[in-house]
């Protein structure tokens, strides 16, 4: 149900006004590295800043501000958690959680998870209390998930989980994951499910994979005898891959805001200007580089506009099935022509690795980091497939 104008108005300046209050000054500052990120979690180690928003936000039910009220969220209509996006962005006020849980593992709860799973887990992600990764992908099953081998016995009260996934991201400081299993061997699809568990659980161990940029959020994670209650699988057994498949679409939706960037709200040509510095005044004169830049400008601005649609689409139901699919390939595209414009504005001296006035080398290792958007959460080539199938409705080959 829409709100009405006035009232919509109305909740807008009481937010506008409640954010100025209540958003400290350290957390209206552009993100510049990682530890400004907060991901919750047991282990989370947040300054005072960063814990003040936090509990803040969650205490508001903000964190998630459409999900509903019992468990923890913000109850909000669609047109009111856009205009508290809207409100922040305007402020400058940094997410105060970003969380799996919140942009993947969450909405499949409140589809697919009982009452009791719901009461269990929801909250505690509304609050950051715990960390999730995802274990999808496998030596053997990236593009094609559903050849998955991570087994899980029946063994009475709980299953026994054994096998292996990789590039599961922040396995190694995750405190809970969600995991595709295969529960029947005999078919595909039909025997995989999808279960919950600790990464404290005996028998799980991880291995971090390092990554041309010089670090990784990624990890090799295994699995030796695990033993996982039964009261942790969501949906049916053996129908794990519908769960898996409703997941996937806010994963890929999820991803595809990078293509809006996480400079702080900062346009291309003030990036530009802050990577090249004060000595290399007059680079961006170069008008071919200048009109890349417009170029490029005019094309974010497009997709800010589309994903501001596809999102009032997905809250009212009428988001299209293969929508994420489509903005995460342009949402990657748009991310790896941003740094390759970055580093064109910096010229060689953006190729700094290790010097302290390069921060360490932020931009080439961020460059060389955007080459994997072409494959997280889905290859490039799976999402342009999905689009001429379902989208555009061609033949098959």
């Amino acid at each position: 149900m829409n709100a009405p104008v006035d009232s919509l108005e109305t909740f807008r300046a009481e937010t506008r006004a409640w954010l100025e209050a209540n958003c400290p000054p350290e957390m209206r500052r552009p993100l510049r590295k990682e530890a400004d990120v907060v991901w919750g979690g047991r282990r989370a180690q947040l300054s005072e800043p960063q814990r003040q928003w936090l509990d803040r936000m969650a205490e508001r039910g903000w964190t998630t501000p459409d999900w509903p009220r019992e468990y923890g969220g913000g109850g909000l209509t669609p047109q009111q958690a856009k205009a508290l996006r809207e409100e922040m962005a305007g402020l400058g006020c940094r997410s105060p959680l970003n969380s799996f849980g919140i942009s993947m593992l969450g909405p499949a709860l409140l589809k697919y998870g009982t009452e009791a799973q719901k009461q269990e887990h929801l909250p505690k992600i509304v609050r950051g209390e715990i960390r999730w990764c995802q274990g999808y992908s496998e030596p053997g099953a990236g593009s094609d998930l559903a050849g998955l081998q991570t087994s899980a016995e029946d063994a009475g009260d709980h299953f026994v989980v054994n096998g292996q996934k990789v590039w599961t991201s922040y396995a190694d400081k995750a405190d809970w994951i969600f995991c595709l299993v295969r529960t029947d061997k005999s078919v595909k699809q039909g025997g995989i499910s999808f279960v919950l568990f600790d990464m404290d659980s005996a028998g799980v161990s991880t291995k971090p994979i390092l990554l041309i940029s010089g670090s990784s959020p990624f990890c090799e994670t295994f699995f030796d005898d695990v033993k996982v209650p039964k009261a942790n699988l969501i949906g049916e057994l053996n129908h794990g891959w519908d769960v898996a498949k409703y997941l996937l679409g806010h994963e890929r939706e999820m991803i595809s805001g990078m293509g809006l960037g996480n400079s702080g709200h900062k346009s291309l040509p003030e990036i530009a200007l802050g990577a090249i510095g004060a000595e290399a005044d007059g680079r961006l004169d170069d008008p071919v580089l200048r009109a890349r830049i417009a170029l490029f400008e005019v094309r974010a601005m497009a997709f800010q506009a589309m994903s501001e649609r596809f999102m009032d689409e997905l809250k009212a139901r009428r988001a299209h099935p293969a929508q994420p699919s489509m903005m995460k390939y342009y949402g990657t595209e748009l991310n790896k022509a941003r740094h390759e414009l970055i580093m064109a504005a910096g010229g060689s001296d953006a190729l700094a690795w290790d010097s302290e006035a390069s921060g360490g080398g932020a931009l080439a290792r961020g460059w060389l980091r955007t080459k994997g958007n072409s494959i997280e959460g889905g290859t490039s080539e799976v999402q342009l497939n999905i689009v001429a199938k379902r989208i555009l409705e061609l033949p098959g080959a």
